[in-house]
């Protein structure tokens, strides 16, 4: 499966009467309103959705949508929401914070009325409290899907991929997520060919590889130095080049296996030797961005026997494969 995304869609809205809400709160910026309805604006302006009709909604009294010294006031309340048949949430400032609950009535109405309502980033959390998510797939910005799962458990969160289509309820991760998601939908909505056109004309990818796994930062837990696992842990990661066998770690901390694997698992959650598969891609990944070093070097380099050792494991950790990753990351001038 295509990590990029998820899609269970199946209605599609007539492109000859597209009404698309988007709903904004107090302070939203522009930027993250171009992620929003940008590449709709675009397709109509070249002729892929002729009749779009897009109104900017107010989810709370006097929301503005602000920035470079400009003020723009939304011009329509929550109640024009109910007559849409898309309803794009772009963010939501606060994940903790409830939102208004004349928001999370009309898209409800909208939703039992037949629209397709979708979220990008910050704005699944306003989804998730309508009741819209519950029992599906969704997806959100990769630094607060944890934060989703944990505040939402009926939801089953997929940080990997770019966006979740689940057919009458949409969610996208951060930023040019929403692009791609708004790309998608053009691509039902109006054919493949109108989609690449937009595509094109916005000098973007129509269907990006991979999904929010090659953007993720993989930060190292803080290690306790005086517990013996995690001592071999940091002495691992100066070895990763190394045949490191579990058994050779375990005698070094002067533990059973059993022992050592258990301690292991209550520091990391993961089992010793998927955690050093993760850091060897970790550290891949890092060369791949800084280096000229050819892929097989590397691959030796983080303990990998070949480059063909290397790419199964790079792909289901990061989403592509190290070639493609190095396309997209690798530092100017490395």
């Amino acid at each position: 499966m295509d990590v990029a995304a998820v899609d269970r869609s199946q209605a599609r809205p007539d492109p000859s009467g597209l009404r698309l809400t988007v709903v904004v709160f107090n302070g939203v910026s522009l930027g993250i309103m171009s992620f929003a309805f940008g590449v709709f604006d675009m397709a109509a302006h070249h002729g892929a959705l002729p009749h779009l009709d897009v109104r900017v909604i107010a989810g709370e009294p006097d929301a503005a949508i602000r920035g470079g010294g400009l003020e723009c006031a939304a011009p329509y309340d929550p109640a024009a929401i109910r007559d849409a048949n898309l309803v794009i949430v772009p963010n939501w400032r606060s994940a903790t914070e409830p939102p208004p609950a004349a928001v999370l009535e009309a898209l409800r109405a909208a939703h039992a009325n037949g629209a397709r309502v979708a979220g990008l980033c910050s704005g699944v959390f306003v989804l998730a409290a309508a009741g819209l998510l519950d029992h599906r797939p969704a997806t959100t910005h990769w630094a607060m899907a944890g934060l989703l799962a944990e505040m939402y458990p009926k939801i089953r969160v997929d940080a990997s991929v770019l966006y979740v289509d689940d057919g009458d309820v949409l969610t996208a991760g951060g930023g040019a997520a929403g692009v791609d998601l708004g790309l998608h939908l053009i691509r039902g909505i109006s054919g493949a060919e109108a989609a690449s056109r937009m595509a094109k004309f916005m000098v973007v990818a129509p269907h990006r590889p991979g999904g929010q796994a090659q953007y993720i930062e993989s930060p190292m837990p803080r290690l306790d130095e005086e517990d013996p696992v995690a001592e071999t842990m940091s002495w691992a990661l100066a070895r990763l080049e190394e045949v490191l066998p579990v058994d050779m770690l375990a005698r070094r901390a002067h533990m059973s296996r059993r022992n050592y694997d258990r301690r292991f698992r209550e520091i990391t959650g993961a089992s010793p030797a998927t955690w050093l598969t993760h850091q060897r891609v970790i550290r891949a990944q890092r060369l791949l961005e800084a280096t000229g070093l050819p892929v097989d070097q590397i691959a030796r380099d983080c303990g990998f026997s070949s480059a063909e050792t290397l790419r199964p494991h790079f792909r289901k950790l990061v989403g592509v494969a190290p070639s493609t990753y190095r396309e997209t990351f690798r530092t100017t001038g490395a």
